[in-house]
């Protein structure tokens, strides 16, 4: 594909410079106000609901890339609401990685155990340090609903710690995790009201408790990568970006919104 420049301008940062440090030295940043108008949100939900109504045999935190099925998500994904957030972590040019509905049944909700998004991603991409991921609250999300949580600091460990297996796969979203010792005094808990997100780098160690409430846990993850970065094509067979903002600079294969 030949490069396109999807730029924009006159757009205003939604981010103060504050809160852009805050991201870089910790590693997340939690964004107690809107994203969307409530008639979006609104929508947005109702596209969420699709996608639980026909998950069939899936749980339901296993809706990944449900863009790829429901190209109406896409106005929420390359929206200026969502990129003016995204830009100043990133920069101008910005790929969409990836999406995910993770939803946390109550009661029976599984664990996440400690890891790093970027130690699944490893040998797809050419770099894992421009990587951000928006969380958006569908749900009210506090501890006791099995809120994400993460270790302050821990993306500059790299994104590659040593992992363990986990004995239970039925109680947990993942087979295994991080094996180091978690320091409980770095961790942060992501309390969020429904429209609130949080944003997280790449290769920060995060997870999450089960859902022991009776009240239901869902969010809805958008992923952006820094578009200097390369997507190796044999190790993504089938997978799609779009280019989101700005200007292709690794020579990707891209969809178009």
């Amino acid at each position: 594909m030949t490069m396109t420049d999807r730029s924009h301008t006159a757009h205003q940062p939604r981010l103060e410079p504050t809160e852009v440090e805050h991201f870089h030295e910790h590693g997340y940043l939690l964004l107690h106000r809107p994203v969307f108008a409530p008639a979006e949100l609104g929508r947005l939900y109702e596209l969420m609901q699709e996608q639980l109504d026909a998950k069939g045999d899936k749980l339901s935190d296993e809706l990944d890339t449900p863009h790829f099925r429901e190209p109406r998500l896409l106005d929420f994904l390359l929206s200026d609401r969502v990129l003016d957030i995204v830009e100043p972590i990133l920069g101008p040019d910005i790929f969409l990685w990836s999406s995910h509905f993770i939803i946390k049944a109550p009661l029976v909700g599984r664990d996440t155990p400690w890891h790093e998004d970027s130690a699944y991603w490893q040998g797809r991409l050419s770099d894992y340090s421009k990587i951000a991921t928006l969380w958006l609250a569908m749900d009210p999300v506090w501890t006791g609903n099995g809120c994400m949580r993460v270790v302050d600091g821990s993306h500059q460990g790299g994104g590659f710690s040593a992992y363990r297996p986990l004995a239970d796969r039925s109680k947990h979203t993942f087979g295994s995790e991080i094996s180091a010792d978690i320091d409980d005094s770095k961790v942060i808990n992501f309390e969020l009201s429904p429209g609130e997100a949080s944003l997280h780098d790449g290769r920060i160690m995060h997870g999450a408790t089960a859902n022991t409430s009776k009240v239901r846990r869902a969010g809805y993850t958008m992923r952006y990568m820094a578009a200097t970065t390369k997507v190796v094509p044999e190790a993504n067979p089938g997978f799609r970006i779009w280019l989101a903002r700005g200007q292709d600079r690794a020579g990707n294969h891209y969809e178009n919104a």
